[in-house]
């Protein structure tokens, strides 16, 4: 089954701090804050959470199909989709712009600070979700505002079910437009700090937010991630790391997990487990795309885990 893929595509500029941001930022001199952090540890990389998501799910033996918007710089991380046998067909390139550019600083407490310059991602609405055929699942990730906005009405009108990640793009939406997402997705996935913002902005609570779709999953970091469906809630594990080396892109490894589990017909609960699975085995390698598990090695880690085989 393909899965539609609506979100960005971007270079990772990723930089480590050797230390923690709250031992320089002072709470009381917030209102004029002027910091520089020496990063010595630099690196380029692929990402863009529709590249990220899209990789994870290709691991798995998914279909990923990408629909973004690109600039003129592009040809490096195109070169790349072509060497994962990653369909870029509806990957548009916009002569125009830069491709959309993440400039993240970790430090040692994995805390981040993120500056991100959209470049083509602005025009993502110039992409339609009917020009993909065969698709029978999406996702809505971080992309262009009016992007997110049309694409999830696409989505709704050719009848296919999708997932609702409003991710970093959350803060650019009023109540009203994230109240219109929830009723046309079947599903949301936010972490927890975008779960108290989606909280704050539509003035319900995650359980009334849940009841407006089929599942809501709150992931939670190193404490797992909750499931709301059918008027319960199930708390998932989180899966052991081998290391914790870097978080860039741990929240695309489980929705790329997420979808897998949905695209096979498997409940969200599966789904969920087998996306922390996928989550655990991101962090353990810097980047968002240079873990390499094979299919043995996510089945192995998945019966460790929770005690069943993989069997979807």
């Amino acid at each position: 089954m393909s899965v539609l893929i609506c979100g960005s595509i971007a270079y990772d500029t990723i930089m480590v701090f050797p230390d923690r941001f709250k031992q320089h930022i002072l709470p009381d001199q917030i209102h004029i804050l002027n910091v520089a952090f020496l990063v010595p540890d630099m690196r380029r990389e692929f990402g863009g959470c529709a590249g990220n998501i899209a990789y994870n799910l290709k691991l798995l033996g998914g279909e990923p199909l990408i629909m973004a918007t690109v600039g003129h710089d592009a040809g490096p991380y195109m070169d790349r989709l072509a060497s994962l046998a990653i369909p870029a067909t509806h990957v548009r390139r916009i002569d125009t712009a830069f491709t959309a550019q993440a400039f993240i600083t970790t430090d040692l407490d994995d805390n981040q600070i993120t500056a991100f310059h959209p470049g083509a991602m602005n025009v993502s609405h110039e992409n339609s979700v009917s020009d993909a055929t065969g698709v029978k699942l999406g996702i809505i990730a971080p992309d262009g505002r009016d992007g997110m906005i049309s694409h999830a009405r696409q989505f709704a009108d050719a009848g296919i079910p999708f997932v609702f990640d409003p991710g970093q793009g959350l803060p650019m939406f009023g109540g009203d437009d994230l109240l219109n997402f929830l009723d046309l997705a079947r599903w949301c996935t936010v972490n927890d700090y975008e779960a108290r913002l989606l909280c704050e902005r539509t003035g319900l609570t995650e359980a009334q937010i849940a009841e407006r779709v089929e599942a809501l999953i709150v992931t939670r970091g190193a404490e797992g991630s909750r499931v709301y469906t059918g008027g319960s809630v199930t708390e998932v594990a989180c899966v052991p790391a081998d290391t914790l080396a870097d978080p860039t892109g741990c929240g695309d490894a489980y929705r790329g997990g997420l979808l897998y589990g949905l695209s096979r017909g498997a409940d969200i609960v599966a789904s969920a487990r087998l996306a922390s699975v996928m989550g655990s085995i991101k962090i353990a390698s810097r980047g968002g795309q240079n873990h390499l598990p094979t299919r043995e090695d996510i089945a192995a880690r998945h019966r460790a885990a929770f005690g069943t085989a993989l069997a979807f």
